[in-house]
């Protein structure tokens, strides 16, 4: 307990105040600031308690994500009653992807929350949906299943959960480009190389070739965001037909 207490009061020291700003965040008062103590603790602290557990966000992380499935699914099982479990499942992971979670958390500036020794700076991009997760999984542990209920209706169902908006968003670009090659039986492959060039911050360019035709090309910071940057140009090429899967 001693320990949490010592976060807590590193919190207020700092600049603003912490109960303030998750205060305005939540839309409610917390109750048990531990838990909120815990969900913007970053691991780079390495703060354990007496036996040797480690104190971070991570583990509220799982729970959150938990929770966000568990209210999401609910919500569209009762207001979608034609979908079945394909559907309702595809549904969710559009509304709970890494891409929208990272949205979230950047939206409420989480990341001015947290307790950190690496520089904010040089975070990934799933440092904001992790801290929103973690968020969620504090006010289950503080509240209860309605106040968590409630935050995710305002958060995200509320102003992002458009059925029929969500119904021809993508998810992953490359993964429904592979889907499209291998039902038209076409092939396809990804040649990425490093490409840092005179920046400071390394990065990957990527040839997306169908058929053994160059089709896309992009570049960015990790192999995968390039990948992703290619497909997403390539299916802008080959929209019409792929558009028929979504």
């Amino acid at each position: 307990m001693s320990i949490i207490r010592n976060i807590l009061n590193s919190r207020y020291k700092g600049s603003g105040n912490f109960f303030v700003e998750l205060t305005k965040i939540l839309g409610f008062k917390p109750r048990q600031m531990k838990h909120y103590a815990i969900a913007f603790t970053h691991r780079s602290m390495n703060i354990k308690d007496k036996k040797g557990n480690a104190i971070n966000y991570e583990r509220l992380e799982f729970l959150g994500d938990a929770m966000l499935g568990a209210v999401i699914a609910s919500h569209l099982y009762t207001e979608v009653p034609s979908g079945d479990e394909g559907y309702l499942t595809k549904m969710r992971s559009k509304v709970v992807s890494r891409e929208h979670l990272n949205e979230l958390g950047r939206e409420l500036n989480l990341i001015g929350l947290v307790e950190s020794k690496i520089p904010t700076g040089q975070f990934g991009d799933n440092i904001h949906g992790n801290l929103f997760e973690a968020l969620v999984g504090a006010i289950f542990l503080d509240k209860g299943y309605k106040y968590c209920e409630k935050f995710i209706y305002k958060r995200i169902i509320v102003p992002h959960v458009d059925i029929e908006k969500l119904e021809g968003k993508v998810i992953s670009y490359k993964s429904l480009l592979i889907e499209w090659c291998q039902k038209e039986k076409k092939t396809f492959g990804y040649h990425v190389y490093e490409d840092t060039g005179n920046d400071d911050v390394r990065h990957f360019s990527v040839k997306l070739s169908i058929d053994n035709k160059v089709v896309a090309k992009a570049r960015a910071t990790s192999k995968k965001k390039a990948e992703e940057k290619a497909s997403k140009r390539a299916f802008f090429a080959f929209q019409k037909s792929i558009s028929k899967m979504i």
